[in-house]
């Protein structure tokens, strides 16, 4: 179409009418005298934009997501740090929970025997031929070598060496660990030897109890604690070791053996404590806890027997 001056004057015109067929359909509303034009117009050309709205939405929402990759792409990655992060915070926060909780029971087991301590956590597990553990105190929290180590359920060890914010710990079951120990009740008396990383693979019990007298009496379900050592180092009196699940024959021994499994859970040891003062005195059995009680047996009454009355006679 040339540009010439009829045309500039025809458009002109039509722009003119549609701009006040426009101001007429709006401020007329629903009474508007366009109407039904506006209806007819509706007709004809909706068809017409569904048509043009199906062919060009496809092609602008390609558009929109090539344009957008970069923006959703940092935010996924964003979005996928805030998950990680508040996850760490959770097991955090669970495992400060399971802490505290195991430090409360450090504390009730140590005021029990009486014993001075300085906290501490695990931090690593030896990887030499000797089963120790570092902790995360040392000379300047007041550990020496040579004090004795517990947990919440009873004995881990002794500190064997001592940095200034740490400390080795030569643990129980170590079979260069040994352990003077006493019977529960009857008080006879022994020495505790650790069997090493097999008895910790369950190849057994992981600690064995010699009784100096082969004729004392030893039961399976009873219990040693530490007999104490001169000048309460390494080990302390009174402190729980663990339950005799076995017996061997004695035969013509000059001793008898016991297999013990142990308090403590020498694989998942986390809280711990060093015993950097002793008790005042042997507290003998008292941090051992208290034993589970049986369950009752019910009462078997004869087949056919009447059970007795348990209403009340009336006397003549």
């Amino acid at each position: 179409m040339k540009d010439t001056r009829r045309s500039r004057m025809v458009l002109g015109v039509l722009l003119a009418a549609a701009l006040t067929m426009i101001t007429v359909d709006y401020r007329g509303g629903e009474d508007s005298p366009l109407r039904g034009l506006r209806g007819v117009g509706a007709a004809v050309f909706g068809p017409v934009e569904r048509a043009s709205a199906a062919v060009v939405r496809p092609v602008g929402n390609t558009f929109d997501a090539i344009t957008d990759a970069p923006g959703e792409r940092r935010r996924a990655d964003r979005l996928q740090r805030e998950n990680q992060r508040l996850r760490e915070q959770l097991r955090a926060a669970r495992l400060d929970e399971d802490r505290s909780a195991e430090l409360r029971r450090l504390l009730g087991t140590a005021g029990m025997g009486g014993y001075t301590i300085r906290a501490a956590h695990v931090i690593s597990a030896g990887q030499g031929f000797e089963d120790t553990v570092t902790i995360d105190v040392g000379s300047r929290s007041g550990v020496r070598a040579d004090m004795t180590v517990l947990s919440a359920d009873g004995l881990v060890g002794r500190v064997t060496r001592v940095g200034p914010a740490t400390a080795t710990v030569l643990l129980a079951t170590d079979q260069a660990s040994t352990v003077g120990a006493r019977l529960e009740g009857s008080k006879e008396i022994g020495y505790m030897r650790g069997r090493g990383r097999r008895g910790l693979r369950g190849d057994g019990s992981p600690l064995r109890f010699q009784l100096l007298d082969a004729n004392a009496p030893m039961r399976v379900g009873q219990r040693l604690v530490t007999l104490g050592s001169q000048g309460q180092r390494p080990y302390v009196p009174g402190v729980p070791i663990g339950v005799v699940e076995r017996i061997e024959d004695a035969g013509a021994g000059l001793t008898r053996t016991a297999h013990v499994r142990p308090f403590v859970r020498f694989t998942s040891l986390d809280v711990v404590a060093v015993v950097v003062a002793p008790p005042r005195s042997d507290p003998r059995d008292a941090v051992l806890p208290p034993k589970p009680s049986p369950a009752p047996t019910p009462r078997a009454t004869p087949s056919g027997a009447p059970r007795p009355s348990t209403k009340p006679t009336s006397g003549n």
